[in-house]
């Protein structure tokens, strides 16, 4: 087993980040919800499960790459790009300090994860039996 560098632990630490950050957002509406505090529960509730539900996958995903396991690399790329697009969302509606948090995360991400050496170990060259690395 290849030596883990330190960009796929610094990209599964932001993945996992994410992660976290997307299932505290799920328990604080569902929190919310079941003390009243929905305007509409109806739609609450299943918010609270897709957001719990993704930090599931998320973090999934974020346990993939930590584990160096080469189909985690698309998933964390994905999350990536979709924080920054609740980062421009962020920034129209005046919320520039979140908005700049949430890019620099990003960043960091994407560049972690698509290292060189983050590369080298994830799909290493292939090998005589033509197959690739691990899967």
């Amino acid at each position: 087993m290849s030596s883990r560098p330190f960009t796929i632990t610094a990209a599964a630490a932001v993945e996992a980040l994410v992660a976290a950050a997307a299932g505290a957002g799920g328990v604080y509406v569902l929190i919310g919800t079941l003390l009243g505090q929905a305007d509409d529960a109806e739609s609450a509730v299943p918010l609270a499960v897709l957001a719990l539900g993704a930090a599931a996958a998320i973090g999934y995903a974020a346990w993939g790459l930590f584990r160096l396991r080469d189909w985690a690399r698309s998933p964390v790329v994905v999350t990536q790009l979709f924080v920054l697009v609740i980062a421009y969302y962020m920034a129209t509606s005046g919320q520039y300090a979140a908005c700049a948090a949430l890019v620099a995360l990003a960043a960091a991400g994407l560049a972690a994860v698509l290292a060189p050496a983050t590369t080298a170990v994830l799909f290493p060259a292939d090998d005589a039996s033509g197959s690739r690395g691990r899967t």
